[in-house]
């Protein structure tokens, strides 16, 4: 099994890194894991130009650190990201990953993963949120949910009710639409399997 975890706040040892490293941690206690853990701080990220060539190409024009994340994204079997929150959303560096590699549409119902978890924890800045009982409960317990989730392939019916009306009735035909404009999302999905993709 393998679970990338990435820390999108730029402070290595910030309450985001506390809290992940505690679920790398406790995943590492399960047996057969495979952990990469990444620092988004630590990456280089080009900033999203709009020139939709990933759709054509299948991957970005820029050659940088996120095309080696992608296609460990690729491959995981689950994924954990650390945000911590500014001005109401998520970090910078994070809206980067977001941006050009298409992160949100591998996670969530454009691409039939289901979501395990998602934390929110109020903690003061600068001080460790683990220091709390009650966090670390919370923490360990989404972390015992999350590789439960995985090593069982637990399907939640209404994310997977959601992914399928998206895809089908969204998603799918616009690719097709598009034709060789998208050949590069089509050979992804020829490549993973997914159904009717032979037919665009």
């Amino acid at each position: 099994m393998k679970i990338i975890i990435i820390n999108g706040s730029h402070r290595k040892n910030g309450a985001t890194a506390l809290i992940l490293r505690k679920m790398h941690q406790k995943l590492k206690t399960f047996p057969d894991i495979e952990i990469q853990f990444y620092h988004i701080a630590d990456l280089n990220l080009k900033y999203c130009i709009g020139c939709c060539k990933c759709y054509k190409n299948g991957k970005c024009v820029f050659n940088d650190d996120l095309e080696e994340l992608s296609e460990d994204i690729e491959t995981a079997n689950g994924i954990i990201i650390g945000s911590p929150t500014y001005a109401g959303n998520v970090s910078g560096q994070i809206k980067v990953l977001i941006d050009t590699a298409k992160l949100l549409n591998r996670l969530l119902c454009y691409s039939g993963a289901t979501v395990s978890d998602s934390l929110v924890i109020k903690t003061p800045f600068s001080k460790n949120p683990l220091n709390n009982p009650k966090i670390q409960k919370i923490v360990d317990s989404a972390t015992d949910r999350f590789y439960k989730d995985i090593h069982k392939q637990k399907i939640y019916f209404w994310q997977k009710t959601k992914h399928f009306i998206i895809f089908r009735l969204g998603v799918y035909p616009f690719v097709r639409k598009k034709g060789n404009e998208y050949q590069g999302v089509v050979a992804k999905w020829k490549k993973y399997g997914i159904k009717n993709s032979n037919k665009i």
